[in-house]
């Protein structure tokens, strides 16, 4: 699957972590008002909307945050590198993992960071491991049927040898 271009990818991954921050924010948030509405199901059930309502948009918004630093870091390396790998991926993560932790102190920046790299790694390498795995049953299932076909006979030097004789030239 082929990405956008950089300029138009910063907006494609700020929009999709916003969509999947909203969407995932707000079944946790509607599960959490559920569990803490009073009893009742109707109680329960407006709680349940009215922390989705109040909570999603943030959650959203802070995946917004996260997807716009890590495309906009992932940019400048395929940039700086000239290449597109998962090296860029993995040092994106921990880039942006730093700096959102940047309040917190060094200490702080540094274990974000490496938190961020490390998942970004496992997510990377799963991916590959996943692409190459998908490439081998692909390679599997095109692979020609050779069992059907009538094995030629290979043609050597001493059977071209045995097979000449001067009165019929053509016969090599």
């Amino acid at each position: 699957m082929e990405r956008e271009p950089c300029p138009f990818r910063l907006l494609e991954d700020c929009g999709g972590a916003f969509v999947m921050g909203a969407l995932g924010g707000g079944a946790f948030q509607a599960i959490k008002g559920f569990r803490n509405a009073p009893s009742g199901l109707s109680n329960r059930l407006a709680g349940g909307m009215a922390a989705v309502r109040a909570r999603s948009g943030l959650v959203g918004g802070n995946f917004a945050l996260y997807g716009a630093i890590f495309s906009s870091i992932d940019c400048a390396l395929v940039y700086c590198r000239k290449r597109e790998d998962a090296w860029n991926s993995v040092t994106s993560g921990a880039a942006t993992g730093g700096i959102l932790a940047a309040r917190q102190g060094l200490k702080g920046m540094m274990s974000s960071a490496l938190i961020c790299g490390v998942l970004m790694g496992l997510i990377e390498g799963t991916s590959i491991l996943m692409a190459h795995q998908s490439a081998d049953q692909l390679r599997q299932f095109t692979s020609p049927d050779r069992t059907n076909e009538i094995p030629q006979q290979k043609k050597n030097f001493s059977n071209l040898y045995t097979n000449f004789t001067e009165a019929n030239p053509s016969s090599i």
